[in-house]
């Protein structure tokens, strides 16, 4: 049995039932809690699409202007991959996945990441489960750069 939608999920249902997003940064104007639901669902909607890679050579560009919070890292990468509403990774784990293939284009693939730095200055000291201190970006980089995709930071 599934679990029902809490209620602070609500508002970021009702836009995706409507209609997945047509434009980047709907996910923006959420809180955090929001942004992993927004998250959840287009985790759940990336990984039931059929997916075919893309040629070798891609460029994407990422804004990191609302890298504030872990849950907004995703989206954002997903985004700028794949579009609005784009999936492309929702932990480091599942991002290696979509590096190995169908999720986006081939590597080697580029991605320019402007305002890095204030990504770097939210998720530098995150926390894993067991609440170590770790940086989020770099590992996402040291990911990206594993799975052949350069990424130049501005």
């Amino acid at each position: 049995m599934s679990e029902p939608v809490p209620e602070y999920a609500w508002p970021v249902w009702r836009r995706w039932l409507a209609a997945p997003p047509d434009a980047p940064g709907a996910w923006t104007d959420l809180d955090t809690r929001q942004r992993g639901a927004w998250l959840d669902l287009v985790r759940e909607r990336g990984c039931r699409l059929d997916h075919r890679d893309r040629p070798a050579g891609g460029a994407s560009e990422l804004d990191g202007r609302c890298i504030t919070d872990e849950p907004s890292l995703y989206p954002a990468l997903g985004e700028a991959v794949n579009g609005p509403g784009g999936y492309f990774g929702g932990c480091l784990d599942a991002l290696v996945d979509c590096l190995r293939g169908n999720f986006g284009p081939t590597s080697p693939a580029t991605v320019r990441w402007r305002n890095a730095p204030i990504a770097h200055e939210h998720l530098s000291h995150v926390l894993t489960p067991e609440g170590e201190p770790y940086d989020l970006v770099t590992a996402t980089l040291e990911v990206l750069a594993g799975g052949g995709t350069r990424v130049t930071l501005t």
